[in-house]
């Protein structure tokens, strides 16, 4: 009896699963019949719209507060509400990616997209060498993978799939077809990258995801917990780290920048400061929210508090 009811949970969950995936691919089937424009301009209309009407606008407003207690209600409200509509361009982007993507050195009109530091990328094609890129989950972060594939470098990118798994498998082929190869993150995928690295190649990944057993480290002066993973990468390969970001431009429009590699921190004894790289680059992280905060995904639960605001 208990097995008979376990398969009705467990079946009852997939449906669930498969009926929110089913809605979500007839969002973005609908906005296929936009013109990628309006489609992007319609997606960032309707979220600025559903967003403060669910729970995690509460949690959007209250790091927003704990992030720039000198911003009045106004202000954080307004970048509450454009962060919404930046999560509503990402998804309509996914839609559009490939059109998106209109990138060409040899063009002497400026296209949609725009990359600074192309130097960088070409010296890393040229004199290949294990090292690692790391971003952060502001303006279209996808495209920088997709930068990397057009300029020719083996990036293999460490990303955390949809809890439901219909949605996961939807992302992870569409991702694949773009952006090179890619390692799930799960326990052994700090194995997988590290291979990658051991063999020269390059890893590429997200670091401003809350991390329940890592490092101790400080984000907009608060108190949160880093993936050790990086810092522990460059402390066995002695690879070299650079950030980069994407940031969205006026009239759908973005720029990719890729930026000078990291001086990292040392101890006394030269070893890699494992605490002071996942610092260093929280740092960084962070420089970026300022400049743009509407640009961030406010809603993660970043400083771990969701369990205080829902109470």
């Amino acid at each position: 009896m208990k097995l008979f009811i376990t398969r009705i949970v467990l079946a009852i969950r997939r449906f669930r699963q498969w009926s929110i995936a089913q809605l979500a691919f007839g969002f973005l089937n609908f906005l296929k019949l936009f013109p990628a424009d309006g489609g992007i301009r319609f997606a960032d209309w309707l979220m600025r719209r559903i967003g403060p009407r669910t729970r995690r606008h509460t949690l959007m407003l209250t790091n927003l507060h704990n992030a720039f207690p000198d911003k009045s209600e106004e202000e954080v409200e307004a970048i509450a509400l454009a962060s919404w509509g930046s999560m509503g361009r990402l998804a309509a982007e996914y839609v559009f990616l490939d059109r998106l993507f209109d990138f060409d050195p040899e063009k002497t009109e400026p296209g949609r997209i725009e990359v600074s530091g192309i130097p960088i990328f070409l010296e890393l094609r040229e004199n290949p060498r294990p090292f690692i890129v790391f971003t952060a989950h502001t303006g279209n972060f996808e495209l920088l993978a997709v930068a990397s594939a057009a300029f020719g470098l083996d990036v293999t990118v460490l990303f955390r799939p949809p809890n439901n798994p219909y949605v996961a498998k939807k992302v992870y082929d569409f991702r694949a077809k773009r952006m090179g190869h890619l390692v799930p993150s799960h326990a052994g995928s700090s194995f997988a990258l590290a291979r990658q690295l051991d063999e020269g190649g390059s890893v590429g990944v997200l670091v401003d995801q809350k991390f329940r057993k890592g490092l101790r480290t400080k984000f907009f002066g608060r108190d949160v917990k880093t993936n050790p993973l990086l810092p522990k990468l460059v402390r066995q390969f002695e690879c070299e780290v650079y950030p980069a970001r994407c940031i969205r431009l006026p009239n759908n429009r973005y720029r990719l920048e890729i930026e000078p590699k990291l001086e990292l921190p040392r101890t006394e004894t030269g070893a890699l400061d494992l605490p002071g790289t996942a610092q260093m680059m929280n740092d960084k992280v962070e420089s970026w929210v300022r400049e743009y905060p509407e640009q961030w995904l406010w809603y993660h639960d970043r400083w771990n508090i969701k369990k205080h605001v829902f109470k």
